[in-house]
């Protein structure tokens, strides 16, 4: 808790009416208790200063008879003709600029926000009760030469605001093709908004149907009630993870899951158990922060399911608590921070999804909800005439690298790290990060043009300030930073991301170079070798390392791994635009025939596939992440853009992971079998020293266009040496193994086996039988590999 400055308690302020012309009514017929009398621009034009305010106070509640008159030549003090619900023992003073949001002082709050164009603003307070009914509670006038400093505006309620809300409304020019959006008829969500209160149950419409009833923000307390237990940050090496991508609500919302608080905070953390023994060691969470799952549903049935469309950054989604709006969004805050605590229990991080790039205000034609109603021109990234720029896809770009904009942005991941206690960001979309601002104009920087300067809003940047800022911020240098190197505008910088050695990438390229060579497409035998050292080719120029690489096959955007195998093209037509969403290039092979119903040999061929990739996954160097449900081959019946169904297609499917424990059991195994050998997770890039590519016959591998077989071996500390070999062919091969005096290879997975076979636990009953079968070969130094499989085996000494 902060203590009230001296300067607060020193100067009170006197409430006057906000400039400009009254606002109406908040939209739905909300009131204006408090609405200042019509002298309020009278009592500017005699000339009220700030010496005047220092020495006059408006106490809350009381009549103009208990204003302490001034003494000074004919200066009238305005005062308010309502007394203000908020009751006696609050009272209204100048505030300070910073830091921005509400933050709780000694004996108040003090609020503060950004907005350059407004030319008056106030502060609106809501009850619980007055906000569900769509109406401001008291109004705070701001006025702009006590409450604004710079392009702050501040205020600071002294007295009790515990279960209070609010927001603000700005007037100033309405002009869309200047840019400029301010509309006093909007109470505006503060971005710097810890909570944001509105409905409380998902999926369930406001009062009268609507969709996006009024919000507000949470004003906080002057202490934490939560227990973090002694929680620390785990920091793990990035090279150690196993990164599980998860949605919060899919997690546990089907009935199968049998938890208490089925698709919440709460609900996860009843099944945090199963990640630790699956192998998981992080958790990359789909976006968590407050979006509006409803806001296609007034126009369609569809909705937003995958949060990909921002209403507030500092907000965690108050609807994936179990208690929802309750005390204010508080319990929200700390459901989510029980999840992070439990989480980090069981020695799994937590990452975020972070979606800067853009926000759920869309285009011109999109709602007024905070950013667009507090300085539009500021926030986000315009063209001279006021259009929006969409490199994100999604109608609006955010203007990340305007001083400002950037600002907020290392604020919100400073929060979201010291308060909540997460472990690192992935960010969508993350080359929009890279864009030259709005302001990026050498006539608004020099006044003039440079000759031979060709940057302009939106170019690329080598150097960006917010990528800059992130890297060398002394609180987040030591989080996982992951960018989403590309945006929808058609900028790609896989390998090229400026990253200050510190940012590591979704490596979009060992995705689609493993799914082609997998799949037997000629010509990928050399990349495929490239993704298994850690993708070199794109990171180690640059000075960067294995772990830079996030390496990955299937994630929620695309088919699921089940879906990767099954189907030759989507289909999205459940999503109601005629199967034109979606990617159309999705590098799949259905293994001979179209859909879930095939024949056993089709059937048998799609699981080694399946166990082909994971494998392929866990002996890459780099950092493994996979989907949520592709562990146990969730499909989604050919749809690879499920972002709007809420139903069983997105939901983990606990009761299908038991039938298909054999997939799940194969997953399980192999993660442990990364963390075990110290050769798949190096810090640096393997050499020859210890790595060696093999072919059909030892130490003569085939880089030829036609070969489908890579096969190498690998010197582990812990193991001893292990040797991995991948089989793309229609056809069976016989491999010869490399020659070890003394020591003999010993088979530990094979995925053309079924299972239990496909890996070989010392557990197993009769493993030393099924070991015995493949004698004949081993003594010889052979092994015989099934079409399209995989083989891992282990040196053992030769007894």
């Amino acid at each position: 808790m902060a203590s009230l400055p001296h300067c607060l308690s020193a100067r009170p302020l006197v409430v006057a009416a906000a400039p400009g012309r009254p606002g109406p009514g908040l939209r739905g017929g909300a009131r204006r208790r408090n609405a200042a009398v019509s002298a309020g621009n009278a009592g500017r034009r005699v000339g009220l200063r700030r010496s005047v305010a220092s020495a006059v106070e408006v106490r809350v509640g009381e009549d103009e008879e208990g204003v302490e008159e001034e003494e000074e030549e004919e200066v009238e003090a305005v005062v308010m003709p309502e007394r203000y619900a908020l009751g006696g023992a609050c009272r209204v003073l100048a505030g300070m600029p910073a830091p921005l949001g509400a933050t709780a002082l000694d004996g108040g709050v003090n609020f503060a926000v950004y907005s350059a164009g407004a030319s008056a603003a106030s502060l609106c307070l809501f009850t619980p009760d007055d906000l569900e009914a769509g109406e401001v509670t008291e109004e705070v006038p701001l006025d702009p030469l006590f409450n604004r400093t710079g392009n702050v505006w501040h205020v600071f309620i002294e007295g009790e605001l515990h279960n209070m809300l609010y927001g603000y409304r700005f007037d100033g020019m309405f002009a869309p093709h200047c840019g400029q959006y301010f509309d006093v008829s909007n109470v505006v969500v503060d971005p710097y908004a810890k909570a944001v209160i509105s409905r409380g149950e998902y999926g369930v419409p406001g009062p009268g149907g609507d969709c996006w009833p009024q919000m507000a923000g949470l004003i906080p307390l002057p202490y934490s009630t939560f227990d973090w237990q002694g929680d620390l940050p785990l920091r793990y090496p990035q090279k150690d993870l196993v990164i599980y991508e998860m949605h919060l609500r899919g997690f546990t919302k089907h009935s199968s899951s049998n938890v208490e608080h089925p698709g919440t905070y709460i609900g996860a953390i009843s099944k945090l158990d199963y990640l630790k023994e699956l192998g998981v060691n992080c958790v990359e969470l789909m976006p968590c922060h407050e979006f509006n799952e409803l806001e296609y549903f007034s126009c369609s049935s569809k909705m937003n399911f995958w949060g990909y469309s921002t209403i507030n950054f500092f907000s965690p989604m108050i609807r994936y608590s179990s208690g929802g709006i309750r005390n204010c969004g508080r319990d929200a805050i700390n459901e989510f921070k029980t999840f992070v605590r439990e989480a980090h229990k069981r020695g799994i991080e937590v990452i975020m999804d972070v979606v800067f790039n853009h926000t759920a205000e869309g285009n011109e034609k999109g709602p007024i909800l905070s950013f667009r109603g507090i300085d539009n021109s500021t926030y986000y990234m315009l063209a001279p005439k006021g259009e929006f720029y969409n490199y994100s896809g999604c109608g609006n770009t955010f203007n990340c690298n305007h001083p400002v904009v950037r600002e907020f942005i290392v604020d919100c991941l400073r929060y979201w790290v010291t308060e909540m206690h997460v472990d690192g960001f992935r960010f969508d979309l993350a080359s929009i990060m890279t864009r030259g601002c709005s302001l990026w104009d050498p006539v608004n920087v020099y006044g003039s043009p440079v000759e031979g300067d060709m940057t302009t809003t939106g170019t690329p940047l080598a150097t960006p300030p917010l990528i800059d800022m992130i890297s060398n911020d002394p609180i987040l240098g030591d989080v996982k930073l992951i960018a989403e190197a590309w945006d929808a505008g058609g900028l790609y910088q896989v390998g090229q991301f400026p990253h200050w050695k510190i940012w590591s990438e979704w490596n979009g390229k060992y995705r689609d170079i493993v799914r082609q060579f997998i799949k037997g497409t000629d010509g990928f035998a050399g990349g495929f070798a490239e993704c298994l050292c850690g993708s070199p080719h794109l990171y180690q120029a640059g000075g960067r390392k294995p772990w830079h690489s996030i390496n990955f096959v299937c994630a929620h955007d695309g088919f699921t791994l089940a879906d990767l195998v099954t189907y030759n093209k989507k289909y999205n037509s459940s999503n109601g635009e005629d199967n034109r969403d979606g990617e159309n290039h999705n590098l799949s092979w259905n293994c001979g025939e179209e859909g879930e119903f095939a024949g056993l040999s089709v059937k048998r061929l799609r699981k080694r596939q399946m166990r082909n990739f994971f494998v392929s996954l866990m002996v890459s160097q780099g950092v493994p992440m996979f989907y949520m449900g592709d562990e146990y081959g969730h499909t989604k019946g050919g749809n690879n853009n499920t972002y709007c169904h809420d139903h069983y297609v997105n939901y983990f499917r606990w009761d299908k992971k038991e039938e298909s424990s054999d997939l799940q059991r194969f997953c399980s195994l192999m993660t442990k079998f990364r963390k075990q050998c110290e050769s798949l997770g190096l810090a640096d890039f393997p050499t020859a020293q210890r790595l060696h590519w093999h072919g059909h016959q030892p130490g003569k591998p085939d880089w030829s266009e036609t070969s489908r077989f890579v096969a190498f071996s690998m010197k582990d500390e812990t193991k001893g040496e292990i040797y991995v070999a991948f089989n793309a062919s229609h056809l069976p091969a016989v491999v010869g193994l490399p020659e070890r005096p003394g020591y003999r290879w010993e088979p530990l997975v094979d995925t053309g086996k079924p299972a239990p076979y496909d890996f070989l636990t010392d557990d197993l009953p009769d493993r030393a039988h099924a070991v015995h079968l493949f004698s004949h070969f081993l003594n010889s130094n052979l092994y015989p590999m099934l079409s399209y499989s995989s083989i891992i085996l282990e040196l053992q000494p030769d007894d």
